[in-house]
């Protein structure tokens, strides 16, 4: 079989010749920001989407949407054109128009509506299924599966889905944009579904990728494989190519126009999208609409750090939706208020603008609609305050879409997020305000507003981000890592070695041991890193370990492994070693920084077991990693969730109460009044405070100043308290 170079994988970046109209240079070294202007998505805070179903027409009220548009005084509103379904009519062949449409015009006399009430208008296009007349007049616009035959629908059975890469997507839609931009003046197009839903063997695609890559589509779904390594690739930079495609096509029209890409929704293994091109995109949308099973109360806001990550101060928008709908797709359902409230509280005090979807122009239960509209009204009435600043946090979390693509489904890692969200969820029970990095930003601009960096099994890193991070620790910046951070390369190919060694004090060893069961973790005394565990000899383990061998020969460490043990028979559960100098925690000086390294899955085990020694260790291990005084600290019982902005003529500081028994596993059922909280906040130099209020309550609260040192008092939290410090 053939193969092929790293070299030639990163040569396949360039192979779409169109890419040059929104894209970044792949060795660009800064994101994008926004022209000193400010133009209608900067504007834009509060949105909502009305996605027609195809009997709309001619059965909703257009004046019952105007008129809750105008109640929560959104300023922005995307609304479906096409794509699937015509909601105008329209003159292009095949573009099937809504069997209800009639003489109506749904798109249009929404557009004309909102432009009444001085909104901007995004319109919806959905290319992601024909039916049966389009199929039979073009099958080269439906995606084949690997034995030829075209793809049915899996929801709806009559209709077919389409190729992303072939010619519906590259010539049929360019018209059908053309037409909605041309007629109705949208300041964007917004795609839903557009990138595809499988690996596709049209004709199309398989000419393509032999003419960019010289192979056939793989079936392997494997991405250790090379040439699956080469179809991601390639598929990415095509899928680019067609954004750049569709925005040339609205700036024909538009010039102030651009397409915007909805969130990829195939669930199968494949690389994410480039963030450097991502971020050359002047507004973006994150269609994460709820939370459904085991998922965190804090992952709007998670969602939010990771897209500002690489888009800068460039407006970003989370799609949510009212219903119950991201599992069993309960498309008219209605979400407790409670939820409600917490998604948009968390999504906003990390700086997301708020986004509206609405299935069905027609709604069947109304509940939610003084919700939103309370909280939307609110954050109008707030929005200087709401604005995201620059934001204050010293600590920052490192996410590599490399490692998830190419080592966590390599490793069939059923948690691949369990390390991510483990010191995600210390952070936040720390109460340690934080922000995430990506790691295509590494450069010593973008890090060097941050004390420490933390790398939660940050497994795949290529030999220059293990150059950056080396820099960023000699110059005095401080890293934790966990497990086998670094020990792959960008292409989840295992190195000999770690490729941060250097920083470790210690190499591989040759092992990485897992599913370990009954393992244990000798404390040291005195050392920062047990600090609270002092009545303690040990804790619990990890389940994975490490094989390492120190550079310095044996030192002594805060924490050492106590081997795995039999867990049954009752008999034979006694440690056969009761004190080992295998060492679980490297830390150490380097440079005018510090590093620590925990040779262990100790945060993706405390996702799973939230045992509350595995907390004290993970946020020792930032205190003695930070050795500074934490800016910010907030005393009072409870769960929050914190974060601090400072803008030109004030200091926000968002604390969203999590305190709730459905955490980890929504919906809350209510909001449980906590308090009160004493905040204390470092004043940043040359920073007057004229007064503090609340934005909650609308009142002023009690302080005291000393030494740059503010103290506020807050009586109570429901939600989400803003404390607001006018400079």
């Amino acid at each position: 079989m053939s193969t092929i170079s790293r070299r030639n994988l990163l040569r396949l970046g360039a192979i779409a010749a169109t890419s040059t109209v929104v894209g970044l240079p792949a060795t660009s070294k800064t994101r994008t920001e926004g022209p000193a202007e400010s133009p209608w998505q900067t504007r834009s805070y509060r949105w909502i989407q009305v996605a027609f179903t195809e009997d709309d027409p001619g059965n909703y009220d257009p004046e019952f949407w105007l008129r809750y548009f105008q109640e929560i005084r959104a300023q922005g509103a995307c609304l479906s054109a096409g794509g699937a379904i015509a909601f105008y009519p329209t003159d292009v062949p095949f573009h099937h128009r809504s069997s209800y449409l009639g003489t109506h015009d749904s798109f249009g006399e929404m557009v004309r509506g909102c432009r009444r009430l001085g909104m901007a208008v995004i319109g919806r296009v959905d290319p992601h299924s024909i039916n049966e007349e389009a199929f039979a007049a073009h099958p080269q616009w439906v995606a084949r599966l690997a034995d030829g035959s075209p793809m049915r629908h899996w929801a709806d059975p009559s209709r077919y889905v389409t190729c992303a890469h072939g010619p519906y997507n590259f010539e049929f839609m360019p018209r059908v944009i053309r037409e909605i931009v041309e007629r109705y003046r949208v300041d964007a197009i917004f795609g839903n579904r557009w990138d595809g839903h499988t690996v596709c063997h049209c004709a199309s695609c398989q000419r393509l990728f032999r003419e960019a890559a010289g192979f056939a589509i793989p079936e392997t779904m494997d991405p250790s494989d090379q040439v699956r390594r080469a179809y991601m690739v390639w598929e990415n930079e095509h899928l680019f190519s067609l954004v750049d495609m569709w925005t040339a096509t609205i700036r024909k029209s538009q010039p102030s126009g651009f397409f915007m890409p909805g969130s990829s929704s195939r669930p199968q293994p494949r690389m994410e999208f480039d963030p450097r091109r991502l971020a050359a995109i002047a507004f973006l949308t994150v269609d994460r609409q709820g939370r459904a099973g085991n998922t965190p109360a804090w992952i709007n806001g998670r969602n939010a750090k990771v897209h500002r990550a690489f888009m800068g101060t460039k407006p970003v928008a989370n799609i949510f939706s009212i219903g119950l709908e991201e599992v069993f797709r309960w498309k008219d359902s209605v979400q407790s208020p409670a939820e409600i409230r917490l998604w948009l509280a968390e999504g906003i005090a990390q700086g997301f603008r708020p986004w509206l979807c609405k299935f069905n122009a027609k709604p069947f239960d109304k509940r939610w609609m003084p919700v939103v509209a309370d909280v939307y009204q609110w954050h109008a009435t707030n929005q200087r305050y709401l604005t995201p600043g620059a934001n204050l946090a010293r600590v920052a979390i490192v996410v590599s879409n490399q490692t998830a693509a190419f080592y966590d489904r390599r490793q069939q890692n059923a948690e691949a997020d369990g390390a991510q969200f483990g010191y995600y969820q210390a952070l936040i029970e720390s109460r340690i305000p934080f922000e995430i990095v990506d790691d295509h930003f590494l450069e010593a601009g973008s890090l060097a507003r941050f004390r420490v960096l933390i790398l939660p099994n940050i497994a795949a890193l290529s030999d220059a981000q293990c150059s950056q991070l080396a820099e960023y620790v000699h110059l005095g910046g401080r890293i934790i890592a966990t497990h086998e951070t670094s020990l792959y390369d960008e292409w989840g190919v295992q190195r000999p070695d770690f490729g941060l060694s250097e920083l470790f004090g210690c190499s591989y060893a040759g092992r990485t041991d897992k599913n370990v069961r009954n393992s244990y973790l000798a404390t040291q005394p005195g050392h920062a890193l047990t600090r609270g565990l002092e009545d303690t000899p040990r804790i619990i383990g990890a389940t994975g370990y490490v094989a390492v061998k120190p550079h310095a020969g044996d030192a002594i460490s805060a924490l050492t492994l106590i081997p795995s043990y039999p867990d049954l028979p009752m008999e034979s559960v006694y440690p056969r070693e009761t004190a080992t100098r295998i060492s679980m925690a490297y830390c150490r000086d380097v440079g005018r920084g510090r590093v620590v390294y925990l040779p262990m899955d100790i945060d993706r085990c405390f996702w799973q077991v939230m045992n509350p020694d595995h907390l004290l260790v993970l946020r020792n291990a930032v205190e003695w990693a930070a050795d500074e005084a934490a800016f910010v600290s907030v005393s009072g019982q409870g769960i929050l969730d914190i974060a601090c902005w400072q803008q030109h003529d004030c200091i926000t500081i968002h604390l969203v109460n999590l305190t709730n028994p459905m955490l980890l596993k929504g919906p809350f059922r209510e909001l449980i009044q906590m308090g009160p909280y004493r905040v204390r906040l470092t004043l940043p130099p040359d920073v007057a405070v004229k007064k503090v209020h609340s934005l909650a309550t609308g009142s002023e609260l009690a302080t005291s100043l000393r030494d740059r040192e503010l103290t506020v008092e807050v009586p109570s939290i429901l939600l989400h308290e803003v404390l607001v410090i006018d400079c």
